[in-house]
């Protein structure tokens, strides 16, 4: 865009016109759906100002995340008598299988 600038000009001329950029050090961030959660790691987030709004810029490794259906929870904690918890993390592990989510928590 501005070829030849240096970093330290591009902030002065941001400034001039109403522009502040901010570096934030998040670890994570997740964005929640309706059906599922994208987890950006190691994520670069960057707030933009300008015309008092705020903006943010995130960079960084995505990993798609589909959410469990509650129902699909309490069934497997159900039939393997366990806590909603443990039966979460089976289906988890198991990426939504009930049946394996089911034997596995049933293995000693």
């Amino acid at each position: 865009m501005f070829p030849k600038m240096n970093p330290k000009q591009m902030k002065k001329m941001m400034r001039q016109m109403g522009v502040e950029m901010e570096e934030l050090e998040a670890k994570e961030v997740v964005i929640k759906l309706a059906d599922r959660e994208i987890v950006i790691e190691s994520p670069s987030v960057s707030v933009v100002t300008a015309m008092n709004q705020r903006s943010y810029q995130i960079s960084g490794t995505e990993r798609v995340k589909q959410a469990l259906p509650p129902e699909d929870v309490r069934l497997v904690a159900e039939q393997a008598k366990v806590s909603e918890e443990r039966a979460r993390e089976a289906l988890e592990k198991t990426k939504g299988d009930l049946a394996e989510a089911i034997l596995l928590l049933g293995k000693p």
